[in-house]
């Protein structure tokens, strides 16, 4: 039973690890050490509740509400305020089919608020629902569209017209 149990949660972690290092990479604005980091953690809690995961509707959707969760008490604590330096260390770079395009959105995704940074990724990112969202952060549907608003405003005037000049025709 305990290894099947086991044999379960890697195919899991096989199947879902890629994904949710992705999301926490944009969590996390490019941060891929803090993005490992989350996802390790994720991981770990995923484990620990695997035994109970049957009554778990969706694990796949329940482990990026655990990333999730981990990015925003992450950013709670006051270790999060260390900010990177002006470059990146060797071998930390952005997809090379278009870094320009990459590092300006994650540029712009690092000066929105944890909360917000994690209501753009879940639901334009992941493609979930404002209520998914909401259920995900902890909030009302309400304050998720508020977010939603609010973040792709402050997006808008970050970007202003430089964002068009990336985007390919």
């Amino acid at each position: 039973m305990r290894t099947s149990r086991a044999e379960e949660f890697k195919e899991f972690a096989a199947a879902r690890a890629s994904h949710l290092y992705r999301s926490a990479c944009l969590l996390t604005s490019g941060d891929v050490h803090l993005a490992e980091d989350l996802v390790q953690e994720t991981l770990g809690r995923m484990y620990v509740q695997w035994g109970r995961a049957r009554r778990i509707d969706n694990p796949a959707a329940y482990a990026q509400t655990v990333l999730v969760r981990i990015f925003l008490t992450h950013r709670r604590r006051r270790s999060a305020t260390e900010r990177p330096l002006a470059e990146l260390p060797e071998g930390a770079r952005a997809d090379p089919d278009d870094p320009a395009l990459r590092m300006t959105l994650l540029r712009a995704l690092a000066q929105l608020a944890p909360k917000d940074r994690a209501v753009v990724v879940l639901r334009y990112w992941e493609d979930r629902s404002i209520e998914e969202t909401a259920i995900a952060l902890q909030v009302s549907p309400a304050a998720v569209r508020t977010r939603c608003v609010r973040a792709l405003g402050r997006l808008r005037a970050l970007l202003g017209g430089s964002i068009t000049e990336f985007a390919a025709p």
